[in-house]
């Protein structure tokens, strides 16, 4: 499927993985609605960027664990955009501990941005498509929700949350014209792990590739599934084999 004039919303698109999906759908010739709860500065940055190809961007400042603060944005976005063809929903955070030692609210909070956001944003836009008949959405999940991770139970809870989310998104909307993928990402380099990759390192070399992967193998994987009219309810792992 050709992206070009499609209307795409991608949360935690200031930076990191979620502005290289911008970029990359940008570069497809997509227009974007850029959600995110950063700073100013680098929403307007990364709308700087994404114009650059060509194509309208607008930024949106949400969070996307609030359900009336998703309601209120998608509103604006239905209002500069009109339509709505793909939603990724890409906004996380960590709050990394042992369970023994993880606060409550640290628990709470990771759940609440990575599950439950991606719950409220679907909901939400997926209304959108569904009067259109037609959506595409991609989820970013973690190969920590798919294996589980030491010190990351939080966080693989939720991503292993995202994924029967969008297996039972994809069941609800397949009817509709609406597909729902995930992706599955491993080690990739950013600004959040460049200290984990080192020479020697004990987690390159559980990597069978040998290395992290970069924001740009996410991303193409994300426009593959989003370009794509018979996949659904799929889990992409881009992960260099780790979770094999």
């Amino acid at each position: 499927m050709d992206l070009k004039g499609k209307n795409a919303v991608v949360t935690g698109a200031s930076r990191g993985i979620g502005l290289q999906i911008a970029v990359d759908l940008a570069k497809q010739g997509a227009n974007v609605a850029i959600v995110d709860i950063g700073s100013e500065e680098a929403a307007k940055a990364a709308v700087e960027t994404v114009s650059s190809y060509g194509v309208k961007a607008v930024s949106y400042r949400c969070d996307v664990s609030s359900g009336a603060s998703v309601k209120e944005t998608v509103a604006a976005i239905k209002k500069d955009f009109a339509t709505v063809e793909l939603l990724v929903n890409n906004a996380g955070i960590t709050r990394d501990n042992l369970m023994n030692f993880m606060k409550e609210e640290d628990f709470e909070a990771v759940i609440n941005v990575n599950l439950k956001g991606v719950f409220n944003m679907t909901k939400a836009v997926s209304a959108l498509m569904i009067r259109q008949k037609f959506g595409r959405i991609v989820n970013i999940s973690s190969v920590s929700g798919m294996m589980g991770n030491a010190g990351q139970v939080n966080y693989a809870a939720s991503k292993a949350g995202v994924i029967g989310l969008t297996k039972s998104v994809a069941r609800e909307l397949a009817s509709r014209g609406i597909t729902c993928n995930a992706v599955a990402p491993g080690f990739i380099e950013t600004a959040m792990t460049k200290d984990l990759s080192t020479e020697n390192s004990p987690l390159i070399a559980s990597i069978p590739l040998g290395r992290m992967g970069q924001v740009e193998d996410v991303a193409q994987a994300v426009v593959f599934l989003l370009s794509t009219d018979y996949i659904t309810g799929e889990v992409l792992r881009v992960d260099g084999g780790i979770a094999m």
